[in-house]
């Protein structure tokens, strides 16, 4: 695509000492949190406290699986007292200081407290299938593990938008009128046909605006918040619309998938290598051992840290191909500008971050790279 000018749109203004502050803030706290989840982890083997919770969890439980869920859930316990404080001050504190939440205290907790209800049982069957691969795989646990991981990934994504979103928000297809007529239309021209196009009440946890293509097959769906439906013009919400479309028509789905696999496997594999090697160093006698398993996250976690920049290029670089194609299929790159610099506006998004924070910790651009780009592209 040629670049011959820039649109007639107003460039995103510079970013005020508010949303510097903001982000300042929120990244701290993210930081944190980070930092004494692993810190715990490690304190609790190197002070041999893991044995002692280990030790603890055989005594009172009737199987060996049984331990493993009594010390898993002493482990998380810790972890979730410790970060506690962390996150109510980065959810609930922050929001409400810069004005970007809708939720009280009591709805706050709850939110949470759905999250761990919803992410626990499926915590518990992975940590299972991993604990029963390295009893009785050994070394090559992090085969099957992998294998099943991949598996659930899949699972996860179809069977997400249509089950584990709605227990969050309340979830409905979009009202019929001119703007669900654009966007439909918009779909047939581009030859993308999904199951639906929905709308969930963001609103009552955020004033925040947001959209997002999830799912896979037959639970593929576009989704928009209500704030995004409220706040912007129809125009704007088709070129929002349009890049969700651009992630379906690059196949970023299933490129995410597979780049996730191999990510999965190579990390499962070194991981694996590391955790043999300094389990004999701690006076750990098998990859099984229950007390072992806080090494045993803290090597995924460190794994995570070092391949996070990768998995954020990738990211980043679909987020731009989203925004051409945003541009190409409306005809109108003056609409995405605006939505953009709206979106900046009400998500106080910081348009020009520190470019090493970028790197390392964005999955989309910022918001002033992609307006400079957007403005340079003609349909």
């Amino acid at each position: 695509m040629a670049s011959t000018g820039s649109v007639s749109a107003a460039s995103p203004p510079p970013p005020s000492r508010d949303t510097k502050k903001y982000h300042c803030l929120k990244l701290a706290a993210g930081a944190a949190s980070s930092f004494l989840s692993v810190a715990l982890l490690v304190c609790l083997v190197v002070t041999g406290w893991s044995r002692v919770l280990a030790s603890w969890a055989v005594t009172v439980a009737p199987s060996q699986y049984g331990a493993l869920v009594i010390f898993a859930a002493g482990v998380g316990l810790c972890q979730g007292v410790l970060t506690l404080p962390i996150g109510y001050y980065a959810g609930f504190v922050i929001e409400h200081r810069f004005g970007l939440s809708n939720q009280t205290a009591g709805r706050w907790a709850w939110e949470r407290l759905k999250g761990i209800l919803i992410g626990a049982p499926v915590g518990l069957l992975v940590l299972v299938v991993l604990y029963s691969c390295l009893i009785a795989w050994g070394p090559l646990w992090w085969l099957p593990v992998g294998t099943v991981l991949t598996v659930l990934s899949v699972i996860l994504a179809r069977l997400g938008p249509v089950i584990i979103l709605p227990l969050f928000y309340r979830v409905v297809p979009l009202p019929e009128g001119s703007l669900k007529e654009r966007l439909l239309s918009l779909c047939t021209r581009s030859g993308l046909p999904v199951q639906g196009v929905f709308s969930f009440n963001l609103s009552k946890n955020t004033k925040k605006a947001n959209a997002g293509f999830t799912g896979i097959g037959k639970a593929r769906r576009i989704i928009l918040g209500d704030t995004l439906v409220r706040e912007f013009t129809d125009e704007e919400v088709e070129t929002v619309f349009a890049h969700e479309l651009g992630h379906q028509r690059r196949h970023h789905i299933a490129i995410g998938i597979a780049a996730g696999t191999v990510s999965t496997f190579a990390g499962l594999f070194l991981t694996s290598v590391l955790y043999g090697r300094s389990l004999a160093a701690l006076g750990f006698r098998t990859p099984a051992d229950l007390a072992a398993l806080p090494l045993l996250a803290v090597w995924l976690a460190v794994y995570g840290l070092l391949t996070m920049p990768a998995e954020n290029l990738l990211s980043r670089r679909h987020e731009y191909e989203a925004d051409v194609y945003a541009v190409e299929a409306t005809g109108k790159p003056e609409a995405f500008v605006s939505a953009l610099n709206k979106l900046a506006r009400m998500n106080l998004a910081d348009q020009e971050p520190h470019p090493l924070i970028e790197f390392l910790l964005y999955s989309h651009p910022s918001i002033g790279k992609r307006i400079r780009r957007a403005e340079q592209l003609q349909p």
